[in-house]
């Protein structure tokens, strides 16, 4: 067994038809790393420059939810992106690596993923849960990347991006807390079936939903959802209807001199493949993104409604 006080290195790499310009485009746009890369659940920027910046990342690593901050280095001549964590989460002492974009040629491209690590403490149990947490989602990322980068420009508008956005007249404050408990949904909406919520670490909850289609039918997913309380809620759901391969989104709660509102947000990234199996065989991904958009609003726009109501009544007594 090695020893986890010691520095340990890994490397994973993959080759991806694609420019490498492109490749690292995608590696450097960190706002794109929710629905392009599996683990990734939310990302912000605490600082931004143009060569260096520091995010915050929050991403499942074996089946649990972690958030760090990192500082990343961007060689935009070398294709090199850099990184060091500068706030780690047990049970990792500290971890930073490399990722490095080498042209094979102009249409292909290699890209190797280094990682440093020390583990916690002497035990060897910690040191076996990084290393296999980087190896599962160094895989899953480089898989991931490929993917986004040999779609290219995606010509087929597989990715779309939209919003619904309802007035609050009050109770900006119940609005929030309606959508952050969620638990309750099932006697509070009408499109919700059931749903298990937990929230071991506060502001970090993992929700699982039975969602009931205008047909009767029952879909079921299971979201990380990330709390700013009275202010937003970021998700991805790890679980995603058959029609989507990702589907990020944001509640967010505004007040301004011309009032109060609720705005819920959607990226979806539709499965190609899927759509003739689902909306049938005549079916065209511009029918996939209509079906979509309108059972997403629906259901978000339900969900809004029914929480500036129960702020109303809230309020009332």
């Amino acid at each position: 067994m090695p020893d986890p006080r010691t520095t340990h290195h890994t490397e994973h790499t993959v080759t991806v038809a694609a420019p490498a310009g492109r490749v690292h485009d995608l590696i450097v746009d960190v706002g794109r790393w929710p629905e392009t890369f599996p683990p990734t659940v939310h990302v912000e920027y605490v600082e931004r420059g143009a060569t260096e910046e520091v995010i915050r990342i929050w991403a499942t690593a074996n089946g649990e939810v972690k958030s760090w901050t990192s500082r990343r280095r961007l060689d935009h001549d070398r294709l090199r992106v850099t990184f060091r964590q500068e706030v780690s989460q047990h049970p990792v002492a500290a971890m930073g690596g490399e990722w490095i974009v080498e042209a094979l040629d102009d249409t292909r491209t290699r890209v190797r993923l280094l990682h440093d690590f020390r583990a916690v403490g002497d035990d060897p149990g910690h040191f076996e849960w990084i290393e296999r947490a980087i190896d599962r989602n160094s895989g899953a990322e480089l898989d991931a990347l490929r993917a986004a980068a040999e779609r290219a420009e995606d010509p087929g508008g597989l990715t779309l991006t939209f919003e619904d956005t309802v007035e609050v007249p009050g109770g900006l404050k119940e609005v929030y807390a309606f959508v952050d408990e969620a638990d309750r949904w099932p006697e509070r909406l009408p499109h919700v079936a059931g749903t298990v919520l937990e929230e071991d670490v506060p502001g970090v909850q993992t929700l699982e939903m039975e969602t009931l289609a205008p047909d009767g039918s029952r879909h079921t997913t299971r979201s990380v959802r990330i709390c700013f309380p009275d202010e937003r809620i970021v998700y991805k759901q790890l679980r995603t209807p058959a029609l989507m391969t990702a589907h990020t989104g944001r509640w967010l709660f505004e007040e301004d001199a011309d009032g109060a509102r609720v705005t819920s947000v959607h990226t979806v990234v539709l499965n190609e493949e899927a759509v003739p199996a689902v909306l049938g065989p005549d079916a065209t991904v511009a029918d996939a993104r209509a079906f979509v958009r309108n059972a997403l609003s629906r259901n978000s726009t339900t969900t809004m409604e029914h929480a500036v109501a129960h702020a109303r009544k809230a309020r009332s007594h």
